[in-house]
């Protein structure tokens, strides 16, 4: 086949923050059970988790990950046990730069955050669904020491597939740690996108921005990952208050954009159609 014929183009179309919300969930269930949304990236310390999972069991055909949270949000352990992670309010560090040099400098830090992580893959495990993936929020997992640990512990729990946050044209900054994450994985056998949209349009990628993207899919497997919801709540983040989340939802169960889909040529699929395949 050549460029741009079907089979050549794979599509993973994804939900982030699936658990922080009663209007997250039920935006994720339709756009499942009536769009085009593969996968679904649960947060399992967040406040609407059980719902989530409870959701995710009457859809077998919903592939779900860990999102794990690791600035940003609530821990799953308590704060005393991981005291050097947290602030006073039981909270991540909210400023990534920050939180990165801490990961990366100080041996005290590293140990409790491995022990979270572990933590969380064990909560995912707890739900009794199977692990397609892992991710991180704010995609922290582009630190290398965020992804080492989420790699060596995930395996202990069947991880085989990570998300890459490679976007085509994203700027030449996170260029050196796309290289260095591609050698992890692969050095590691574990199985990724090739690229990535939704990252320069996060939170405003609604009809349009979902059509052009998908018009303009390169060949290989390609992750469009999204925040939908069916309205807002109480306890979003301060830096998603900006984030159409409704838009972002209405767009992927519009039947134009499944057209789009078709039109490119585009197979949809899920990570854990990627593990075991040449």
């Amino acid at each position: 086949m050549g460029p741009g014929e079907y089979g050549l183009k794979r599509l993973i179309v994804t939900a982030d923050d699936y658990g922080a919300a009663l209007p997250v969930n039920e935006a994720i269930e339709i756009a499942h059970r009536d769009g085009i949304l593969t996968a679904a990236s649960l947060m399992v310390g967040a406040p609407m988790a059980k719902d989530a999972v409870e959701r995710a069991r009457r859809l077998p055909s919903l592939r779900a990950g860990l999102h794990l949270v690791v600035v940003r949000g609530r821990p799953v352990l308590a704060p005393e046990r991981i005291p050097d992670l947290v602030d006073g309010n039981g909270r991540f560090d909210s400023n990534l730069v920050r939180a990165g040099f801490r990961y990366f400098f100080l041996p005290r830090v590293r140990r409790q955050l491995a022990a979270e992580i572990r933590a969380q893959f064990m909560a995912f495990q707890a739900t009794g669904l199977t692990l397609d993936y892992a991710n991180a929020h704010n995609h922290m997992h582009l630190h290398p020491t965020v992804l080492r640990l989420i790699i060596n512990i995930g395996r202990e729990f069947g991880l085989a597939a990570v998300r890459l946050p490679h976007e085509p044209g994203s700027g030449i900054f996170l260029a050196p740690w796309i290289a260095l994450m591609k050698r992890r994985l692969r050095r590691t056998g574990m199985r990724s996108n090739d690229f990535i949209f939704g990252i320069c349009d996060t939170g405003q990628m609604d009809g349009d921005a979902l059509r052009r993207t998908i018009a303009a899919l390169p060949d290989g497997v390609s992750e469009i990952f999204l925040h939908p919801a069916t309205g807002c709540w109480a306890e979003m983040e301060p830096e998603a208050t900006g984030f159409r989340f409704e838009d972002e939802f209405k767009a992927l169960i519009n039947p134009t954009v499944r057209a789009a889909v078709t039109k490119a040529g585009a197979k949809l699929i899920a990570f854990g159609d990627l593990v075991n395949q040449p």
